[in-house]
């Protein structure tokens, strides 16, 4: 036993000597280096985010509400003695896969817009791959089509291009040439009644607009913590993002569903591209150097679904995060190239949309706070200055809750989440910019309509946990939760920053994502 002891003590001692020799030479320079850099990322997010919030005051103080920026006059009633021919034709597309839980969600609301029926054509773009999902669309398409709509139900051979492919398909057919103006709803997507009658004004009225984009609202944000971390996030970039972009620029990324588009400016601008998981922002970035401009509308709003599950979150989020660093790589020079705009909205649309949002946020959350922190834990020679470490960060959270008021006690948690999935949203982004091997995967996001709520109540659902080992279990969470507990348990025993406190937690959160316990477990 003494012998074991022994060596046992041997190798700790060769190992601490080791580390001892390698630090000051090699290991101390190159974490001061990436302090650094990790500063200067959240410097440049911090100036981002502060631009933001007082462009978004003075908007919202001095600024007239698009309605009185732009020409705006309200739709006539359509009656029987001057009929529907002041009414543009409209294209209502609506592109689904396998969508069996919420397909007739965004059918019903496509068919109930208040907009003569002579003048709407809806257009079901399935590509569903299972025949009973199929047929049970078709299904839906036809009773509409038996009272009186013009619905279409459209399929294709292969799913090619994915969304974009089934897009730009559906433009093609003949019994759309007439429309000028094509509005796009996802499956789970249910638009208000009177949606055309506000939107279609500004596209009527001022030639040089090419795209109105409403506001998303969740349905299912209460559902489980993992929606509301969701509604957060998303509420930030709609109220804040979306608003400067449009009031400062007339720019924004099309948010793919929810938006109503000028078919003229979709045809000028290339039409829609699959060379990219993210075809809305490809045909907005597009749109906008040919000199188009977009018009965001905060008031109008469209209910839509959150994934309530961390699998589904977790590949839309790889897409939203891989599609637009895909898509800088491929536009930056055509940008810069360009002569249309004028260089402060290149400016804007590479640094500030593209670099800053869509690059710098994921790294820097993800670098410093998990990884670049806690190492100088284990190294004490560098240090992290405290405004850098806790001042500036609380200021940039403290702007992104401005969004939704009502989760600001659930700011220190959502901070956490966000740490965890800036692993996912960074690999997604490296992954992007160098076109690496699932830069084009597009798995659809899956939605739950009333799965949950439709369950026999009278009996107690017992939640399936699944295996002890399979796609709940997520080993590179838990492989970050088992590194930060070490340089958590080494400040605790040697350190004297105290950060500890921070790390530990970071640690339950990565814990508990890596074993899958966020967000709505379905039921088997």
């Amino acid at each position: 036993m003494s012998t074991v002891q022994a060596t046992a003590a041997d190798i700790a001692g060769q190992i601490g000597m080791m580390w001892e020799v390698l630090k000051a030479p090699l290991l101390v320079p190159l974490l001061k280096s990436a302090v650094y850099i990790c500063i200067a990322m959240e410097l440049m997010l911090f100036v981002e985010r502060l631009y933001m919030g007082i462009v978004i005051v003075l908007v919202k103080i001095f600024m007239k509400k698009p309605d009185k920026r732009y020409k705006w006059i309200p739709m006539a009633d359509d009656d029987l003695e001057i009929g529907s021919a002041d009414f543009p034709k409209v294209l209502v597309q609506i592109p689904m896969f396998n969508e069996k839980e919420v397909y007739k969600i965004s059918i019903g609301a496509a068919c109930n817009l208040s907009w003569p029926s002579d003048r709407l054509v809806i257009q079901v773009l399935d590509d569903s791959t299972d025949p009973i999902v199929k047929d049970m669309v078709e299904t839906e398409c036809l009773r509409w089509e038996s009272k009186g709509l013009n619905i279409t139900y459209q399929i294709r051979e292969t799913r090619g291009g994915y969304k974009a492919g089934a897009l730009k398909e559906g433009l093609k057919h003949n019994y759309v040439k007439d429309c000028e103006y094509v509005v796009i709803f996802d499956a789970d997507f249910r638009p208000e009644q009177d949606f055309l009658r506000r939107s279609i004004p500004f596209l009527i009225h001022n030639p040089e607009i090419a795209l109105v984009q409403g506001r998303w609202r969740f349905v299912n944000s209460n559902e489980c913590l993992l929606t509301r971390m969701q509604e957060m996030s998303l509420d930030y970039h709609f109220t804040v993002e979306q608003e400067v972009g449009s009031s400062t620029h007339a720019f924004f990324g099309f948010n793919g569903t929810g938006g109503i588009w000028r078919i003229a400016a979709i045809e000028e601008a290339g039409g829609w591209k699959d060379r990219t998981t993210v075809e809305d922002m490809d045909l907005a970035v597009r749109a906008s150097l040919k000199g188009w401009k977009f018009v965001y509308l905060g008031d109008l709003q469209v209910k839509s679904e959150l994934p309530s599950t961390f699998k589904a979150f977790r590949f839309q989020q790889h897409r939203w995060s891989c599609g637009p660093a895909n898509l800088f790589r491929k536009m930056v020079m055509e940008i810069v190239r360009n002569k249309r705009v004028n260089f402060w909205k290149k400016f804007y649309v590479i640094y500030s949309f593209f670099f800053v949002r869509k690059i710098i946020a994921h790294m820097v959350t993800f670098f410093f706070f998990c990884v670049v922190l806690p190492l100088t834990l284990l190294v004490p020679e560098v240090e992290v200055p405290i405004w850098a470490a806790i001042y500036i960060p609380c200021i940039i959270t403290t702007l992104n809750s401005v969004g939704t008021p009502r989760s600001i006690h659930l700011l220190f948690y959502w901070i956490l989440f966000e740490n965890v999935m800036a692993y996912h949203r960074t690999k997604a982004t490296f992954i992007g910019l160098l076109e690496a091997k699932r830069a084009n995967e597009w798995v659809v996001t899956e939605k739950l309509g009333d799965t949950l709520k439709n369950k026999d109540k009278s009996k107690p659902v017992k939640k399936s946990r699944g295996p002890l080992f399979g796609d709940r279990i997520l080993p590179q969470e838990l492989g970050f939760a088992a590194f930060l507990f070490f340089c958590g348990l080494y400040d605790v025993l040697y350190g004297k920053r105290q950060y500890f406190v921070y790390v530990f937690l970071q640690v339950i959160t990565f814990t508990i994502a890596g074993f899958g316990y966020i967000g709505t477990i379905v039921p088997s």
